[in-house]
C-alpha cells in the first residue's frame, strides 16, 4: 500500500512540475493593402488569444527604365475595431533594389522607410482618434437621452490625437537577400536601425540563408524571422506543395548554431495553381466554389483536378483541360512541422509563432481551437 500511494504521489507531483513553463506570444502576418476590421475580426482575435500582428506597410521595387528604386503598394488604412494587439510595420524590399542600388540610393531608402512607417503610422492613430472621437460625442443611444449635450468632435478628435504617438517597438525587413547582394543588405539595416533609433529591427530569415549560415551572412539586426514555408516555387509543375512539407523543413533546419534570437512563422493558407499544357499559369485564392463543382472539375490525383468546360473565377479565365493543383498544409503535417522546428530552435515566453495569413477564409477553414492547439503545441 506505502508503495502504491508513494507511486501516486510522483505522478501528481511530476505532472505539476513537467508543466509547461512558458506560453508563446500569439502572432499573425496580415499582407494585404487594406486593414479594416469588424466584429468578426474581432472576435476570431479573441478567440485566438492574438497579442500581435506583422503588418505588411509597404514594399520597395526596383524600376528598370529610371534605374530608382520606388515604394509601392502602401497599405490604404488601419481600423482596428476593438482589437487590441502589437503591431510590427513590414517592409518587403525585393532582393533586385538591394542588388542595383549603390550606397547613396541606399542612404536614401532608410529615409525614405522611415519617413513613409511614420506617415502610416500617423494616419493609423488620426484614423483611431476619429472612432474614439466619434464614441465620446455620439454615445450609444445619445440621441434617446434627454438634455443631451453634444460636444465639439473636431475638439474632441484633436485632444485624442495629442495623446496617440508612433512608437513602434519593432520594425521588421522582409528581404530574400543572396550572397550577391547581402553585402548591400546588410549596410542599409544598418542605416535603418539609424532611422529608428527606439526601435527593435528584425528581418525575415529564409531557410536557406538558416541552414547556409555562413555563406548567406547572419544580418545585422536584433533578431529573426524564420519562414517556414514557400520551400519550393509553385511554378514547378513536379511538385506536390509548393508551400512545403515536414520532410523539406527538416532537410534545412539541421543545426541550432543560428546566431540570432528567431521567432517562427509557418504557413496558414492555402491556394490553387494553374497549369495549361504543364505550364505554370497562375495561382488562384479564391477557388472554393469551382473545387464543389463536381461537372466542370474532374478529381485525377489526390491534389490534383482537370477541368472540364471553360469557366471564369473571379477575373481568371480557365480553360477545358486546364489542371488545378490545390495546395494547402494538413493539421498533422503542421504538427510534424512543430515538431522539427521545436527539437532545433530554443523556443520560449518570449518566442512569436506567427501564422501567415490572417484571413478570415483561412482561419475558418481551419478553425479557431485548431490553430489554439498549434500555438499551444510549442
Amino acid at each position: 500500500m506505502k508503495n502504491i500511494i508513494f507511486v501516486l504521489l510522483f505522478v501528481v507531483l511530476c505532472s505539476g512540475s513537467c508543466k509547461k513553463e512558458h506560453e508563446v506570444i500569439r502572432s499573425f502576418c496580415y499582407w494585404k493593402t487594406d486593414l479594416s476590421f469588424d466584429k468578426e475580426e474581432d472576435s476570431l482575435i479573441k478567440d485566438l488569444n492574438v497579442k500581435h500582428m506583422y503588418v505588411r506597410f509597404f514594399d520597395v521595387d526596383w524600376n528598370p527604365y529610371s534605374k530608382e528604386l520606388l515604394p509601392v503598394a502602401t497599405i490604404n488604412d488601419i481600423r482596428l475595431n476593438e482589437s487590441n494587439f502589437d503591431i510590427t510595420p513590414s517592409v518587403f524590399i525585393t532582393n533586385e533594389v538591394v542588388i542595383q542600388s549603390d550606397r547613396k540610393q541606399l542612404d536614401s531608402l532608410a529615409i525614405q522607410i522611415s519617413r513613409r512607417v511614420l506617415q502610416v503610422g500617423n494616419k493609423m492613430n488620426q484614423t483611431k482618434a476619429e472612432s474614439i472621437a466619434y464614441k465620446i460625442v455620439y454615445p450609444e443611444n445619445y440621441h434617446k437621452k434627454k438634455d443631451f449635450k453634444t460636444l465639439n468632435y473636431d475638439s474632441v478628435k484633436s485632444a485624442e490625437l495629442s495623446k496617440l504617438k508612433v512608437n513602434f517597438k519593432e520594425i521588421l525587413i522582409d528581404c530574400d537577400w543572396s550572397e550577391k547582394s547581402k553585402e548591400n543588405y546588410f549596410y542599409l539595416l544598418q542605416k535603418i536601425k539609424k532611422g529608428f533609433p527606439t526601435s527593435k529591427i528584425a528581418a525575415t530569415i529564409r531557410l536557406w540563408q538558416y541552414k547556409y549560415a555562413e555563406k548567406s551572412g547572419i544580418p545585422p539586426v536584433d533578431k529573426g524571422l524564420l519562414m517556414c514555408y514557400n520551400l519550393a516555387k509553385p511554378d514547378d509543375f513536379k511538385i506536390e506543395n509548393s508551400i512545403g512539407t515536414s520532410a523539406e523543413l527538416e532537410q534545412y533546419i539541421t543545426h541550432n548554431q543560428y546566431k540570432l534570437r528567431l521567432d517562427i512563422a509557418l504557413p496558414l493558407y492555402s491556394w490553387a495553381v494553374l497549369f495549361r499544357g504543364n505550364a505554370f499559369k497562375g495561382i488562384l485564392s479564391d477557388y472554393d466554389q469551382l473545387l464543389n463543382d463536381t461537372i466542370k472539375l474532374k478529381k485525377s490525383s489526390s491534389n490534383k483536378f482537370i477541368l472540364q468546360d471553360d469557366v471564369l473565377v473571379g477575373q481568371t479565365y480557365l480553360r477545358n483541360g486546364d489542371e488545378i493543383r490545390i495546395e494547402k498544409i494538413s493539421n498533422d503535417e503542421l504538427d510534424k512541422m512543430i515538431s522539427v522546428i521545436k527539437d532545433k530552435i530554443q523556443i520560449d515566453g518570449q518566442t512569436r509563432i506567427t501564422f501567415f495569413s490572417f484571413d478570415k477564409k483561412y482561419i475558418n477553414d481551419y478553425g479557431t481551437q485548431e490553430i489554439s492547439n498549434y500555438y499551444a503545441r510549442f
